[in-house]
């Protein structure tokens, strides 16, 4: 990591001492709000932001995330969570409180295509991308000396189909050992098994075209322009056991008509997949997303 990254991830988290975010869901009904407000004024915590949303006010999912600030957070931050653990039980609560100085440390995977990978370390080397990038993996040496120049380990790991359960043993292993809180999919270009998926439940990020289902497999974008398509786009999504079906984070479309060929449709669907992606990620690590049956709601 470069000195850069070091200094103003350590005036973030001094910035942040005293900050947190609660993420809550439950059925709707009276007094949730009252609750928590409650909880919060009994810790000499001040509100900073808060959103919430309802399914249907008449028995429907309450959904509410709020940033605060809160003198000495670090040492009642225990507390605080046994004290919220008391209301959550009352109202049968799914939720989350978090220490925002926590910083999430990110592994980032990818095969040959760069453009994502590009992006997320632009975003983090010029500080809009508050997470600690542990270090990236690949099955190609494509992208080792980008990631080497910012100071981040780089893992070539072989992988294809054959080999996926020695493949991911080590990767699994890679992950504990640092300690990793997100998994980027940046392009990365392999089929991930059930057991993975299940170690990292709704914590790996994947980005992928939005032709789907209609081009489904191998050379989407010239079948897509074979058929004349006028919009492309990308889609950004947690990862499950239903290939590219998981719960959709964010997407962007651009239109296109017959002017443009099969490489233009390409890099236009390369910067799409770019800034979605980097959105979706950031959403993340700010704790602004909710996943609700195969949905997110996103505050």
């Amino acid at each position: 990591m470069t000195v850069y990254n070091k200094e103003n991830m350590e005036r973030f988290k001094e910035r942040n001492k005293n900050r947190g975010r609660l993420l809550v869901s439950c059925s709707d009904q009276p007094g949730i709000v009252a609750a928590i407000s409650n909880m919060f004024y009994s810790f000499d915590a001040n509100i900073i932001e808060s959103s919430q949303y309802s399914t249907n006010p008449e028995g429907g999912t309450f959904f509410i995330r709020i940033e605060f600030e809160c003198p000495s957070f670090k040492e009642k931050v225990k507390e605080m969570k046994e004290s919220f653990a008391e209301i959550a039980s009352k109202f049968s609560m799914e939720w989350s409180l978090t220490q925002v100085s926590l910083i999430k440390r990110t592994a980032i995977f990818v095969s040959k295509e760069l453009h994502c990978l590009r992006e997320l370390l632009w975003d983090w080397q010029s500080g809009d991308l508050l997470t600690d990038i542990a270090l990236v993996v690949s099955n190609h040496e494509d992208g080792r000396e980008l990631v080497e120049s910012m100071g981040i380990p780089y893992y070539y790991i072989k992988a294809n189909k054959d080999i996926r359960k020695e493949v991911e043993e080590k990767q699994l292993q890679l992950l504990k050992d640092y300690d990793i809180d997100v998994i980027i999919l940046a392009r990365y270009m392999q089929i991930l098994t059930p057991e993975f998926v299940k170690e990292h439940e709704n914590k790996i990020i994947n980005i992928h075209h939005s032709f789907l289902p209609a081009f489904i497999g191998a050379k989407p974008y010239e079948r897509a322009h074979d058929r004349g398509v006028k919009l492309i786009g990308a889609t950004s999504h947690y990862v499950t056991n239903d290939l590219d079906e998981g719960p959709i984070i964010e997407q962007d479309i651009a239109r296109v008509d017959h002017r443009d060929n099969v490489e233009r449709l390409k890099k236009l669907g390369a910067s799409i997949e770019r800034s979605v992606l980097t959105r979706a990620v950031k959403w993340h690590i700010d704790d602004r997303i909710i996943i609700y049956k195969n949905k997110t709601i996103v505050f």
